[in-house]
């Protein structure tokens, strides 16, 4: 274990953590608001921890898988606990566990809060809570990554352990390239953005705050009544259509930049994402015109849920707990579902859905025919069997964490509905559940055990389970 290459990485996250918090302490100056000075103070001792960390700069260079998982793991806990101390420094949030968990959901781009009412946090806070969500919807090691030369294939570990998804390949042979490019692109799109909800009205503070959220479908807002308190159809339209975007895998947008049209369009999770939010949008549609009164306004509504769940994003510009039994049911199953994988989303992801739906299909087929010598695909490359089988010890340990955590959540003695979308919705990082913790509701009424477990899921969710789970094991900190 190269533990000086932790220590000097490790310094490097939390010195770029330290730098972002500027924005919302300059936030706070512009409106002369006094918790500005908990962001400083954040600041000037993140930033000497940081700057003692990287003084450990490393003999050897040499980083491996191990390696590569635990600094995953421990950078986004410590931004976490780092990002933390204004809330509770400032009374916003009193409770320190109550504040981590906000962090922690910001980061991942959960979206789960336990503040009953975000009007009532200084725009400074509610800037901070959105801005975690841009910074982890596509990494902050990704950042990283963009600026540091690591040199040799270091970054490569680092790449492969925090972006979601069963496989990350580079756009082109550099790695810090490749976070380069990706960076470009997701900052390009947010800036659309936030240029579109300016032109629709939406005040500068809010596209913006918004505009980091979808980028990050993380789902955080600033008005109590989510994207439901912009009375606006094109206001809501767009955000709903950014949901998607931020959704797809970002190797389509590389392919449509690089003019290479048919790989954009040949690739399979793509089609198969953009084919479960039309059927998806259809049958909501049909259940709940009655209930909204138009077709037309079952449509949007039924297309922005859609949008906002199968992203893990979490806006809402309705109480969908409120809609009938199938509708929140489709709603829930794209809640495992999830977005692309190399996208800001989270959930099992549409490719590994696409691996286990092919995988069956191609064990019945080898069923009715044994001798048959045909090989499994997918986008017409070969599907290793290290590929199926990470998929499926994925599935399994998602299983067991799931099963786990609503147990233990179970004691809190809230209805089956409730603890279960609960764990759902943080595991997969979406936000909103059904009941209690529904659009309308949040995470404050759980106790202290529940709020540590569920973020723990939040945590597992966006890391893709085994980076946590390895940096856990005894034997992953043994020399040998």
């Amino acid at each position: 274990m190269n533990y000086r290459m932790i220590a000097y990485l490790s310094g490097v996250i939390i010195l770029i953590e330290a730098t972002f918090m500027l924005l919302p302490a300059l936030v706070a100056l512009i409106y002369g608001e006094a918790s500005g000075w908990c962001f400083l103070i954040t600041i000037l001792a993140a930033g000497a921890a940081g700057f003692l960390l990287t003084l450990l700069r490393p003999k050897k260079r040499d980083m491996y898988a191990r390696e590569g998982f635990v600094i995953t793991a421990l950078a986004w806990i410590v931004i976490s606990l780092i990002g933390a101390a204004p809330f509770t420094m400032s009374g916003q949030i009193p409770s320190y566990l109550d504040a981590v968990f906000e962090m922690v959901s910001g980061f991942t781009t959960t979206g789960s809060s336990v503040v009953p009412n975000v009007e009532v946090l200084d725009r400074c806070m509610n800037f901070w809570r959105c801005l975690s969500h841009w910074l982890g919807g596509m990494g902050i090691l990704v950042f990283m990554l963009a600026i540091v030369n690591l040199g040799g294939g270091q970054s490569n570990h680092l790449l492969r352990a925090e972006s979601p998804g069963p496989t990350v390949s580079k756009m082109v042979p550099n790695m810090r390239k490749s976070a380069a490019i990706l960076y470009s692109i997701y900052v390009g799109m947010t800036l659309l953005q936030i240029m579109l909800l300016l032109l629709g009205g939406m005040p500068l503070f809010d596209s913006l705050c918004h505009s980091f959220a979808t980028a990050g479908t993380g789902g955080f807002g600033v008005k109590a009544a989510s994207i439901g308190y912009y009375d606006s159809y094109y206001l809501q339209g767009v955000i709903a259509v950014f949901m998607v975007l931020f959704g797809v895998n970002f190797n389509a947008y590389y392919f449509l930049l690089m003019r290479k049209w048919r790989n954009a369009l040949h690739i399979t999770e793509v089609r198969t994402y953009f084919g479960i939010i039309a059927v998806s949008t259809l049958l909501i549609t049909a259940n709940i015109t009655g209930l909204l009164g138009s077709v037309y306004d079952a449509l949007h509504h039924a297309f922005f849920a859609v949008s906002s769940i199968m992203t893990t994003t979490g806006f809402a510009t309705v109480d969908f707990n409120q809609w009938p039994g199938l509708s929140r049911l489709i709603l829930v199953m794209l809640m495992i579902v999830g977005a692309c994988a190399g996208s800001t989303g989270g959930g099992v992801k549409v490719s590994r859905m696409v691996i286990v739906f092919k995988t069956a299909a191609f064990e019945v087929r080898k069923l009715l025919h044994p001798a048959s010598v045909k090989v499994l695909t997918v986008d017409g490359k070969r599907v290793s069997r290290e590929t199926i089988q990470g998929v499926q010890s994925y599935l399994v340990v998602y299983f067991a964490i799931t099963v786990i955590s609503i147990l233990l959540v179970s004691l809190d003695g809230y209805d089956l509905v409730t603890t279960v979308t609960a764990v759902e919705a943080t595991l997969n990082n979406i936000g909103p559940g059904l009941e209690m913790v529904g659009p309308a509701g949040n995470y404050s009424m759980f106790s202290p055990l529940s709020k540590i477990v569920l973020t723990m899921d939040m945590l597992l969710g966006r890391l893709e389970l085994f980076p946590l789970l390895i940096m856990l094991m005894p034997s992953t900190w043994r020399k040998h």
